[in-house]
């Protein structure tokens, strides 16, 4: 829910400023650098995309794995060749469709949607300073109020969709929307505090990296209720 990151650097799109020499007509190509962006330049964000469907399809893997192990460790309690059997389950029982669903919903929609999230902030937020605690603060709360609910929101259509179960959607969303968005204030909002405040500026892709893992893991399994 903190579409993927928390951390504008986190994706990797926030382009680093280059301080060129000053040059005769340095203000005419920056104007028709404008110019051309503001007339359809827009680029599919391909990295962003790649990397919030890994992460996805990591988290989706791990949440089946876990699911799988759980249940054939319960079944087969009394067996003799218990591990043996479990693997072959775990692996033989994979849900490649659900898998499918959740990585081409991190491609597709929640890579590209976190890319022009941030983008959004980065042009409209004052440029942060080590010292600015109550801009960072803001950014994590607009993060929470108006970005979680966001992906929540999608994340349900998209995976009722691919079920064909578009009628339910309300019901999912009474049943399960609300628990899933406080969830994700308790486990993003700490996080995102440790990695404004306390993570160094280049170890903050890995920790937020990996705090998608998790909060992957949790969407995957609550889809599959």
């Amino acid at each position: 829910m903190e579409a993927l990151g928390g951390n504008v650097a986190f994706w990797g799109w926030k382009r680093p400023e280059i301080r060129s020499p000053k040059r005769p007509f340095s203000s005419k190509s920056k104007s028709s650098d404008s110019t051309a962006e503001a007339t359809g330049g827009y680029r599919f964000p391909l990295k962003q995309a790649v990397t919030a469907a890994s992460l996805a399809l990591t988290g989706d893997t791990i949440a089946q794995l876990s699911d799988r192990w759980r249940k054939q460790k319960q079944s087969l309690s009394g067996s003799s060749d218990t591990c043996k059997d479990i693997m072959s389950s775990i692996i033989s029982h994979h849900d490649w469709l659900r898998a499918l669903r959740m990585t081409s919903y991190g491609f597709l929609l929640y890579g590209p949607g976190s890319y022009a999230w941030y983008k959004y902030l980065d042009h409209c937020l004052p440029h942060q300073t080590a010292q600015n605690i109550m801009l960072k603060f803001l950014q994590v709360l607009l993060n929470q109020i108006v970005l979680g609910p966001c992906v929540i929101a999608v994340v349900f259509a998209w995976n009722n969709l691919w079920l064909g179960k578009l009628s339910e959607l309300p019901n999912k969303y009474q049943k399960d929307a609300l628990p899933t968005l406080f969830y994700g204030f308790r486990f993003w909002i700490p996080v995102s505090m440790l990695n404004f405040w306390v993570v160094p500026l280049q170890a903050r892709v890995a920790f937020m990296s990996t705090g998608s893992i998790f909060w992957n893991f949790f969407l995957s399994s609550t889809m599959s209720k």
